[in-house]
């Protein structure tokens, strides 16, 4: 069983909520921030990108707009909602509950 694809399945929604909370930002360029930010970790496919988007924006918590560059080439970026901040406000504090009783399992006792 490959468990850092379990892990990401089941954390895919919140690391695009968190991205995008910092800025409206493109597929690619999410694909790349993703990467970059985990130093290559995270190396998602359209496959699961795509997919991804377009759950949250059926559920509202982004909205996907086109947007005209200056070379007259479209983009669609995506902006979180309102919605979209407090789910992920809760997924965040939920991780950071979850992420300490991890670490206070397997770390060694100190005495």
């Amino acid at each position: 069983m490959n468990y850092g694809r379990e892990l990401l399945k089941g954390n895919t929604d919140s690391l695009l909520l968190c991205l995008i909370s910092r800025q409206p930002t493109y597929g690619y360029q999410i694909v790349r921030e993703l990467e970059k930010r985990s130093n290559g970790y995270f190396q998602f496919k359209e496959g699961t990108l795509y997919p991804a988007l377009h759950r949250l924006e059926r559920e509202g918590l982004i909205e996907g707009r086109w947007q005209i560059l200056a070379s007259g080439q479209q983009r669609r970026y995506y902006y979180i909602t309102e919605k979209g901040r407090q789910v992920l406000a809760t997924r965040l504090a939920t991780w950071q509950d979850f992420s300490s009783a991890v670490k206070a399992v397997i770390q060694p006792e100190t005495v």
